[in-house]
């Protein structure tokens, strides 16, 4: 068995598969949309508008979660391609610190958001489809400590997505590379 799984290196591709692709640029897009609604929604008067972040911010958690944990299994099973031969050493654990960081905070931060608001006694809607089930029993005091990890990770989150795409626009724009142009649909 040739995975990440058995200490032996993954499967080697030149670019990342277009499900590889479909799955980072939809969790993109979500985390990218998460991080605005999650700052917003605790920001605006009680009303619509902040029930309305407040779903939208729940669902596209879930939806992180779900996906996270398909693109891990996904690229255990799948590898992915080797670095790029002129990256330094330092660039590659840089590069590989952020992307570890991102997928363990990616799974972790969704999955705590739920306990912590079930904790708090709420219910999560997937997008008006269904209600995830909770997880544990209402605790107010335990979810606003739950709550305080959660914007702490968040914070986090966002500084590691600004790395990243930090990182993508150099080997773009300065290396010329092509490291953003195996990820690219």
């Amino acid at each position: 068995m040739n995975s990440a799984i058995d200490g032996q290196r993954p499967l080697v591709r030149e670019e990342y598969t277009n499900t590889a692709k479909f799955l980072h640029w939809t969790v993109a897009i979500c985390v990218l949309t998460l991080i605005p609604a999650g700052l917003a929604m605790n920001n605006v008067p009680e009303g619509p508008l902040q029930n309305t972040l407040y779903t939208v911010h729940r669902s596209l958690g879930a939806l992180v979660l779900g996906l996270m944990i398909l693109r891990l299994g996904y690229r255990l099973i799948n590898g992915w391609p080797a670095p790029e031969p002129t990256i330094t050493p330092a660039q590659r654990i840089a590069s590989h610190a952020v992307h570890n960081l991102l997928y363990l905070l990616l799974i972790v931060q969704p999955a705590l958001g739920w306990y912590a608001t079930s904790a708090y006694g709420a219910t999560i809607s997937f997008f008006g489809l269904f209600n995830l089930p909770a997880l544990t029993e209402k605790n107010e005091p335990l979810s606003e400590q739950l709550f305080v990890v959660h914007e702490l990770l968040g914070f986090a989150i966002a500084g590691l997505v600004l790395l990243h795409i930090s990182g993508a626009l150099y080997h773009y724009f300065i290396r010329r590379d092509g490291v953003l142009q195996r990820m690219l649909p």
